[in-house]
C-alpha cells in the first residue's frame, strides 16, 4: 500500500536508499500479519515520515512489474489518500529513509527519473484528477485478525 497526503499544493514523499540508489517514493510498504490495508497505511506513514496519517479515501489499485538483478517482481499497490498532522519532533524514521519532502506536482513530474517506481507519479496524477472511492470498499475479513 501507499499513501498520498497533499498540503498546500504539495505532496508528502520520502527519499530512501534502494538497491538502485537514492529514490523518491510515496510513503509505502507491505502489510504486516493481522492488519488491514488502512491500518498498514497509518503505520507505514508514521514509520516512514513521523507524521500521523488519517485515511480518507482509496485513490486506486495499481499493478506493476519491476526488474531487479534479473528477477521480475510484480507489485500490487493500493493507494490511500488522507491528511497528516505535523511531524513528530525527535521521531526516528525507518531504516533507509533519508528524508521527508513536500513536492509540488510539477516537482514530482520533473523528478520522474528518480522515482522508486512509475506508480509514484501515477498515484499523484490520479489524486489530482479527483479519483476517490470510500474506504469501505476495502473489506478485511475477520480471519486476518485471528491467529
Amino acid at each position: 500500500m501507499a499513501t498520498l497526503a497533499e498540503r498546500d499544493g504539495r505532496y508528502l514523499l520520502i527519499e530512501e536508499h534502494t538497491p538502485e540508489g537514492l529514490r523518491l517514493n510515496n510513503p509505502a510498504g507491505h502489510l504486516e500479519p493481522g492488519e488491514s490495508l488502512v491500518q498498514a497505511a497509518v503505520r507505514e506513514t508514521l514509520e516512514e515520515t513521523a507524521h500521523h496519517f488519517s485515511p480518507e479515501a482509496l485513490v486506486g489499485a495499481y499493478l506493476a512489474r519491476f526488474e531487479r538483478a534479473g528477477e521480475s517482481i510484480t507489485y500490487l499497490r493500493f493507494a490511500i489518500s488522507g491528511r497528516v498532522g505535523e511531524a513528530i519532533a525527535g521521531r526516528t524514521l525507518d531504516q533507509g529513509i533519508v528524508r521527508v519532502c513536500w513536492l509540488t506536482p510539477e516537482e514530482v513530474r520533473a523528478s520522474a527519473g528518480r522515482h522508486r517506481s512509475p506508480l509514484v507519479l501515477q498515484c499523484i496524477e490520479d489524486h489530482l484528477a479527483g479519483r476517490r472511492l470510500p474506504l469501505d470498499v476495502l473489506h478485511t475479513h475477520a480471519s486476518v485478525f485471528t491467529g
